[in-house]
């Protein structure tokens, strides 16, 4: 095993998806030459060159369009867009085209295209630039959607994703590159659509995803010192979800917290929360809880923007009163 950060799995991974199949490509804005916004393409382009590594313009629309076409035609690009918040710019291509074509041509062409991106509030950035959106593509069927919060899921699901046939939405977190975790030597994968279960637990259950999870981690560790035990669930896929994971956790503590840095409004966690409800209503001993964060544009001022998104002792705080109103 290895200590790295999550910068390195990633750039890692596309450095071996890249030498290990020459039909592996990158196209995005400076992922070339400047090595990415984020630095995780770093070395790549005086590793492959630019046949390979293909700096494009300030074009989200070309950047996508062309990943497209190249995915139809025999290639597996992997294509950058710098901040997830840009996604407008060029969601006509995502929704309309690339998670479409390969239904509406009857299955005739794969689309093997992975979408990276990278979201989130933390880094001060302000409302353009740290928004959490993934719910948005959960919402768009033939589209697959990763969001990895260690160093090792990192690279093993973005493996994955690059040898998938049909396209992945693959969004990072802007404050985790810098975060280390143990990855193994060698070739290995993580599954697209399988939930894991970081931490055992027996009174609540909290499912998270991406920076969340670590939250999630450290309220857990705090709240085992009062004698409360939670299970934290990493999603890691939100399309496909595994949701048997977490019904089967629910089944055993019979609370559930959903944890997640996008907004309450049509989130993560009412996705999760409506589908334990249908199948695992029996499981549960207590209403459901969500949290997440306001409803409001992310603010610019440091201490705003704290306030707005969830922490780990607000995810404290929420495991005490489920706790509380369940004696």
């Amino acid at each position: 095993m290895r200590t790295i950060t999550y910068r390195e799995a990633i750039n890692e991974a596309l450095r071996e998806e890249m030498e290990r199949d020459d039909r592996v490509l990158l196209i995005g804005e400076d992922v070339g030459i400047f090595g990415g916004a984020m630095a995780v393409t770093k070395g790549l382009h005086d590793r492959f060159g630019p046949k390979r590594v293909i700096d494009m313009p300030i074009s989200e629309s070309a950047i996508i369009g062309s990943a497209l076409g190249c995915a139809m035609t025999g290639l597996r690009p992997i294509a950058e867009i710098m901040f997830i918040d840009f996604v407008g710019v060029c969601m006509d291509q995502i929704f309309n085209q690339v998670a479409k074509v390969r239904y509406m041509l009857g299955g005739q062409v794969e689309v093997p295209l992975v979408i990276r991106t990278q979201g989130g509030a933390g880094k001060s950035y302000a409302s353009q630039h740290s928004q959490s959106l993934e719910s948005w593509f959960m919402n768009i069927p033939g589209l697959k959607v990763v969001m990895p919060s260690t160093p090792h899921d990192a690279k093993g699901l973005l493996r994955s994703a690059v040898r998938e046939d049909n396209p992945v939405m693959f969004i990072e977190h802007k404050v985790l590159y810098n975060s280390k975790g143990e990855i193994p030597d060698g070739d290995y994968t993580v599954p697209i659509g399988k939930a894991d279960v970081k931490r055992e637990g027996s009174d609540v259950t909290i499912t998270a995803h991406s920076k969340m999870v670590l939250h999630a981690l450290e309220a857990a560790d705090s709240l085992e010192k009062d004698g409360i035990s939670v299970e934290v669930i990493d999603l890691r896929t939100l399309s496909p979800l595994d949701i048997e994971t977490v019904l089967e956790s629910v089944k055993k503590t019979g609370h559930l917290l959903t944890v997640e840095e996008g907004n309450r409004n049509v989130g993560v966690g009412a996705e999760v929360s409506s589908r334990v409800a249908e199948q695992g209503f029996d499981y549960l001993d207590g209403p459901i809880k969500r949290l997440a964060s306001k409803d409001v544009p992310i603010p610019f001022n440091r201490e705003l923007e704290k306030a707005t998104i969830p922490n780990t002792q607000k995810i404290i705080d929420e495991v005490r009163n489920i706790c509380r109103r369940s004696l």
